[in-house]
């Protein structure tokens, strides 16, 4: 298919998606994924049929794509088909596959302490300490402006957070001091943690390349992101018996069940219960029963 031939339908689905307020990135992705199903066809997506989307989703299956991706590219065509085109028929043929959900890898406070000394530079150990410290997505930890910090009521500010909703972060008073540190160092005006080009912010990408760099020389072998320090940070506030409602509202959990995963990898409430097992009295052996 010619780009001359896709740019007006694209441009089209891109207008849908600016109405309805979609994330840039969100944009991208959904342009993208429909870009794959044209590819796919090997013609206009607007002129597919059952068998076709179909077809495509067995495609997707087979050739080991991750159940995010799936659902993100039957998320992008069943948008495409119900608003786009007007083809809500189509969008029924589409299904969203269920992810088993996994325990998250959380460190221990002495393995955070060690990552975070090995951070590369005092840019990336300040921008660790927030996700760490506040609990952030990466996402968010690489949006921060500097006047997202109060540090009169000790929050931190998150704008259009995921699902585009704003919240407050706890901003701890060490916290605090490590941000006036590297404010100290590097002046940074406007963004937080500024990118190559100071007028933007640092990617995402960067952050997760340092994670891994500050992982590998801190010598920790357990596979860590800097979505580990997010949940790190709310293992550790379980352990230390903060009410999980309280929790859910620092990681900004629309349902408590999200934040309730976290209670199968804290030691403590693990440690705390007590088995059965040690509630039983000992049986007594009869006298005319010779023991086992």
């Amino acid at each position: 298919m010619t780009e001359q031939a896709m740019s007006p339908l694209r441009r089209r689905m891109i207008e849908d998606l600016t109405i309805r307020k979609f994330a840039a990135k969100t944009q991208h992705d959904y342009v993208q994924r429909v870009k794959d199903f044209a590819g796919f066809l090997g013609r206009s997506p607007d002129t597919a049929k059952p068998e076709d989307v179909r077809g495509f989703q067995l495609h997707l299956t087979s050739s080991g794509a991750g159940v995010p991706k799936i659902n993100t590219t039957i998320s992008a065509l069943r948008f495409f088909f119900t608003v786009t085109l007007d083809r809500p028929d189509l969008g029924r043929h589409l299904s969203i596959m269920h992810e088993p959900r996994k325990v998250p890898v959380v460190l221990s406070t002495e393995e955070v302490a060690r990552f975070l000394e090995a951070a590369p530079g005092v840019k990336y150990k300040a921008a660790f300490s927030v996700a760490y410290g506040a609990g952030l997505r990466v996402s968010e930890v690489a949006s921060l402006k500097v006047s997202d910090i109060d540090s009169k009521r000790m929050m931190l500010r998150i704008e259009q957070g995921k699902g585009r909703k704003d919240r407050y972060a706890m901003l701890s008073p060490k916290l605090l001091e490590l941000l006036r540190d590297w404010y100290r160092f590097a002046r940074p005006q406007g963004w937080l943690f500024p990118g190559l080009n100071p007028l933007s912010p640092m990617t995402t990408r960067q952050l997760n390349r340092a994670c891994h760099a500050a992982a590998e020389l801190a010598a920790i072998k357990k596979r860590v992101t800097p979505h580990t320090l997010r949940h790190s940070f709310a293992t550790h506030l379980l352990e230390q018996n903060i009410d999980i409602r309280v929790i859910q509202v620092l990681l900004g959990h629309s349902k408590l069940e999200t934040t309730a995963l976290y209670t199968r990898v804290a030691s403590n409430t693990i440690r705390e219960v007590m088995s059965p097992l040690d509630r039983l009295t000992p049986l007594k052996p009869k006298k005319d029963e010779p023991p086992a």
